[in-house]
């Protein structure tokens, strides 16, 4: 591992060790030079690959031929801020051991360890990488759609910005709203060569997989969105028996009316305006008629998942979904107004049903009163046969 250049005759020791620490002599001729050679040994836990909120062990190690002295530790992460450890000084000052606490995705690039002492003098820096996999975008994520429209979910992974090496794998999970149940419907798996594989889990379900896309990208293409397909869509990645996972909430948007159809003149009609889940604090749903006053406009209370408006007049009604002011999506219901002759139709089959029930009303009277006149009829013919019966009775005795 050593070799000597003859010409400035330079002792150079390759792949050093702590056993390589100690006095190097070089005499020539009737001169001798040495030199104390101290050796620092920097080892990172799990080869420096970790997850999102893992809890990484440094190991700082010192040889020397004279006694070692006491260092003093200071940790610089990849955005060169001052990083306070846990340090182990069990074995110092031979050997310490510093510890991390939840390590982000953010986490990740080179650090650097800054060693001093005062005597002997020291000012060493050892640098090292840290690689935590995850997401670009580690926060759960509330995406709203509408009804029939193209919804596309994807999660940005982080593994080929960061130089990962090692193979793991994934799968993307998901929670309908509502349901206490998970279903699988895609896994993944990276190749230590940063080549993503996916395999979709059911022919059942209706996303598609776009072809074209980043090759750290988990994407799913929802072409025409149901409100049933609302709920939780978590990507999970799995890595040494840990996972990590993120989570986006898809909420649907659907409009209807009751009744359905055209609106006859002087009817009413009451349109709903609902979501596949209750909305947060700072959101809410509005129905607005266009061109319409402040009269026309319907807010839904807080945390509620619908807003109803009834209506007499037709007209274009659009109902928006509104987050801290901001209008994130919106479905509008253009009410028409019913032709003369349905109107006509309409109003002349109240009338008939009136007058069909009044009549049917008035022969269950009829009916009723000859049904009550032929019952006291009879009652009054078996009271008259009572009568001779009991008088014929008494002439006989006589």
């Amino acid at each position: 591992r050593s070799e000597m250049n003859q010409s400035s005759k330079h002792l150079k020791v390759s792949d050093l060790r702590l056993s390589d620490a100690g006095i190097y002599i070089c005499e020539y001729g009737s001169h001798t030079v040495s030199i104390s050679l101290h050796v620092f040994k920097l080892t990172i836990s799990l080869n420096g690959h970790f997850l999102p909120n893992e809890d990484p062990t440094l190991t700082l190690m010192q040889n020397s031929s004279h006694s070692q002295p006491h260092l003093s530790i200071r940790l610089f992460n990849s955005n060169n801020n001052t990083v306070t450890p846990e340090i182990l000084q069990n074995e110092a000052p031979r050997k310490y051991i510093l510890k991390l606490k939840q390590l982000k995705a953010t986490d990740s690039g080179t650090w650097m360890c800054h060693i001093h002492s005062d005597s002997p003098p020291i000012n060493q820096n050892i640098s090292f990488n840290v690689k935590v996999l995850g997401f670009e975008k580690p926060d759960s994520e509330r995406m709203y759609a509408t009804v029939d429209s193209t919804v596309i979910l994807s999660w940005h992974l982080n593994f080929q910005k960061i130089g990962w090496k090692e193979g793991f794998t994934g799968q993307l999970n998901w929670k309908p709203q509502g349901s206490t149940t998970t279903r699988e419907i895609l896994d993944f798996n990276v190749t230590a060569r940063q080549k993503l594989h996916e395999t979709k889990k059911s022919s059942r379900f209706w996303f598609e997989i776009p072809e074209r896309k980043p090759d750290s990208t988990i994407k799913v293409k929802l072409p025409k969105v149901q409100f049933n397909h609302s709920g939780q869509y978590q990507c999970q990645l799995a890595y040494n028996r840990k996972y990590t996972q993120n989570m986006i909430e898809l909420v649907v948007m659907k409009v209807s009316a009751n009744p359905a159809g055209p609106l006859p003149k002087g009817a009413e009609m009451t349109l709903l305006c609902q979501v596949s889940s209750p909305l947060p604090s700072n959101a809410h749903l509005r129905w607005e008629r266009v061109n319409g006053t402040q009269m026309d406009i319907k807010k839904s209370k807080q945390h509620e998942a619908k807003v109803e408006v009834n209506i007499s007049a037709a007209g274009l009604w659009n109902c928006h979904l509104m987050e801290d002011n901001d209008r994130k999506i919106s479905l509008n219901y253009t009410v028409e107004e019913a032709p003369v002759w349905i109107s006509y139709a309409v109003i002349g089959a109240i009338i008939g049903t009136s007058v069909f029930m009044f009549g049917l009303v008035c022969l269950c009277i009829i009916i009723g009163m000859s049904w009550q006149r032929r019952r006291q009829r009879a009652k009054r013919m078996a009271r008259a046969r009572q009568y001779l019966l009991e008088k014929k009775t008494c002439q006989c005795q006589q």
